[in-house]
């Protein structure tokens, strides 16, 4: 394993041209990017050809990684290797629904309709997920494919002078941007002590009031109040 200082020096003289930095840094990296593109498997893309793109996408951080993001080259490559691969999926003009999904999804229907018969509700997508021992994510994928697939060249509407779905899509430097700013988040968040970690998560991912969270800390509202407004703007700060 490479320690950062050797990883950018790396970068510096693969920026440079050095094919041989290249070279080590992708073999280096080969397990981070299949780690990424295993996510996207079972979408209709081959593995090999989600493979190359996130080589791709590993050369174009390559290329614009500045030791001034405050961030390791690791996590950097992460946002540009998803961003290449859903570019793919984008530029190709129509999802293509693989049969795993729609015969996950033919499955998924018949199971609502016997859990509906018997609770008088419908199931929650957790549910769902534990009776198929998938993940989430990948139920909701399976329930999207029975929407018709539509090209992103389509108009949206009459009278958009024509506007096409594409021209509503945000750019990929936008949505890598975003990306990279949430993983620097969550960096800064994971060296948090463990009870500013907790009002954080409690306040923010949770969306428990501070009355709430200052019975499961035993303090009081106006500690919570103190602390979260101290912690904060010390976020701010490590993020500015």
């Amino acid at each position: 394993m490479l320690d950062n200082e050797e990883i950018l020096r790396l970068v510096s003289l693969a920026q440079q041209g050095d094919k041989d930095a290249k070279t080590v840094l992708l073999e280096e990296n080969s397990p981070l990017i299949k780690s990424i593109i295993k996510r996207f498997k079972g979408k209709g893309i081959e593995y090999e050809d989600l493979y190359q793109l996130g080589c791709m996408g590993f050369l174009k951080a390559i290329k614009n990684f500045q030791a001034g993001f405050e961030v390791k080259f690791s996590t950097y490559v992460v946002p540009m290797v998803i961003g290449e691969i859903k570019r793919f999926m984008r530029d190709d003009g129509v999802i293509k629904v693989s049969r795993a999904l729609k015969s996950l999804n033919l499955q998924i229907n018949k199971f609502v309709e016997s859990f509906f018969s018997q609770n008088q509700r419908k199931p929650s997508i957790e549910e769902i997920a534990k009776n198929f021992n998938v993940d989430e994510e990948d139920i909701i994928m399976a329930m999207d494919s029975s929407r018709m697939p539509i090209s992103i060249y389509s108009p949206i509407e009459e009278g958009e002078d024509g506007c096409m779905l594409v021209d509503r899509i945000k750019s990929d430097e936008d949505y890598n941007l975003k990306m990279l700013d949430n993983i620097a988040l969550k960096e800064v968040i994971k060296k948090l002590d463990d009870r500013d970690k907790k009002i954080i998560l409690l306040r923010y991912y949770f969306d428990k009031t501070q009355s709430e969270i200052a019975q499961k800390l035993n303090i009081s509202q106006v500690q919570v109040s103190r602390l979260e407004s101290k912690i904060l703007d010390n976020l701010r700060k490590k993020l500015s």
